[in-house]
């Protein structure tokens, strides 16, 4: 009676290091129908994972890839790729670093925009998936007692994200995502803090002022309206609170609220 063949135990993280991470060479247990290691094959079904995982980074961050070019991002694309590895099966949510990857790139210290760039377009995807709810109706504003305002927190809308930044994000991704200006229209030094929302079901993107933004991540941490507004006041003296929560509400950007316990 012919012998059974034993073959060596695969490791599934050492599987997944070495598909991302050519220097690793073929692992163990990854063998061809001989049971002996298979290094053609394994580079074949190595170069499709890369090359996949590449191709989603410039479906997210396509705005990115228009700014560097095809040819450096396809080479940083894969430096990423050799350091992270997906961590969700779904394909179109990887990349969720690679924001924080640019930052602390060296050759890119000269573009601090890029990551700025890049957390737009990650929100952007985020709030294009986001669970659909109601927004909140500012008609239930008026049962609360005036002086019980200060203290209302609000709910963020789940497809509602603030992108704070110094740089035009918003004008660079009309350039290079959208094609709806010319690269030489941007104003480098204008910064354009953004909320992202998605009021129906296409995403939007509003720019704000700085003193409106700093009032919508306060309020999206939890703080108390009154909290988000000494906030805001901090950055400009002149910020109208009512012009403001009227701007998020009409956007969709909040999604219920939580008013004060009590005693």
């Amino acid at each position: 009676m012919a012998q059974a063949l034993s073959l060596p135990r695969l490791s599934t993280s050492d599987f997944g290091d070495a598909l991302i991470n050519p220097e690793l060479g073929t692992p163990e247990g990854a063998v061809g129908p001989d049971g002996l290691p298979d290094m053609k094959r394994f580079n074949v079904y190595r170069n499709n994972v890369i090359v996949s995982l590449c191709e989603a980074l410039g479906e997210t961050y396509p705005s990115v890839k228009a700014l560097l070019g095809e040819e450096y991002f396809a080479a940083l694309a894969r430096a990423f790729v050799a350091e992270h590895q997906p961590s969700n099966p779904v394909l179109i949510w990887y990349g969720a670093e690679f924001p924080s990857f640019l930052a602390a790139f060296p050759p890119l210290k000269a573009y601090p925009y890029l990551e700025d760039v890049s957390r737009l377009e990650w929100a952007w995807l985020q709030s294009y998936h986001a669970k659909d709810c109601e927004v909140f109706d500012p008609a239930a504003l008026a049962s609360i007692p005036p002086a019980d305002l200060g203290d209302v927190r609000f709910w963020r809308h789940p497809a509602a994200t603030i992108v704070a930044s110094e740089w035009p994000i918003w004008d660079l991704v009309k350039v290079n995502r959208f094609k709806e200006a010319e690269q030489s229209q941007v104003d480098v030094s204008v910064a354009q803090p953004v909320l992202i929302v998605r009021p129906e079901f296409d995403v939007d993107v509003r720019v704000l002022e700085p003193s409106h933004a700093a009032f919508g991540s306060a309020i999206f941490s939890g703080a108390s309206l009154g909290e988000a507004a000494e906030t805001a006041l901090e950055i400009d003296s002149g910020f109208r609170l009512a012009d403001c929560l009227s701007n998020f509400l009409s956007n969709g950007a909040l999604a219920g609220l939580q008013t004060k316990e009590p005693a």
